[in-house]
């Protein structure tokens, strides 16, 4: 038999080992968002990782090449999340809302669970990273400005917001938010006026009518 083709078949792992894997991985991935909570960009290591995960540091250089690529893989893991609570505040569900309270909630649940997790948020929006990690940071930006952009698209073609490019707009909302609130979480500040703030200011920018 084919040497090669009988170390292939060897060496395949099975469903189970594959799970274990995944898990052990799931499993370092949250350990590594902890640190960052904790200590941020600058502050972690695969060793720090390690010892929150109660894994071997070699255990975790086996799953993750380095810090850049387990600190991506915490990018997708909290932008999926934090992507789908904003999609979710400001989507149409709930019938008739209008677009107004559409952006209105989609600012307040972008804004208010960066607040929560200021240290992560810091990290997700303005630390200095590595080339890689910022690439991540980029399309980062772009998932949130997508979920603005349909709002304002929909509010446009309904004639509740003045005629404008929506990628534009959602994608200068979106830098504007970041940039607004890199202060406050660099200095871990609490401040009940931030978020109002910046929806008022989201409100004004798009040409929402006063009420």
């Amino acid at each position: 038999m084919n040497t090669w083709f009988t170390s292939c078949v060897a060496y395949r792992r099975t469903p189970a080992v594959q799970a274990r894997l995944d898990a052990q991985a799931g499993s370092i991935v949250r350990a590594a968002m902890t640190v960052l909570s904790r200590d941020g960009f600058a502050g972690l290591s695969m060793a720090a990782v390690a010892a929150e995960a109660a894994v071997a540091t070699g255990t975790v250089y086996k799953t993750f090449s380095g810090k850049a690529e387990l600190v991506t893989a915490v990018f997708r893991e909290v932008v999926t999340g934090e992507v789908a609570a904003v999609a979710a505040a400001g989507s149409t569900a709930g019938a008739g809302k209008t677009a107004r309270e559409r952006v209105t909630a989609a600012v307040e649940t972008f804004a208010g669970r960066a607040l929560k997790n200021p240290k992560l948020a810091y990290v997700l929006l303005a630390e200095p990273v590595d080339a890689a990690v910022d690439a991540e940071r980029l399309r980062f930006r772009r998932a949130f400005a997508e979920t603005f952009e349909s709002a304002i698209a929909e509010g446009v073609a309904i004639g509740q917001l003045p005629p404008q490019d929506p990628r534009t707009s959602a994608t200068a909302l979106v830098g504007a938010i970041g940039e607004v609130l890199v202060g406050p979480l660099a200095e871990q500040l609490e401040s009940e006026s931030v978020v109002p703030e910046l929806v008022a200011f989201a409100l004004r920018a798009l040409g929402v009518p006063q009420e």
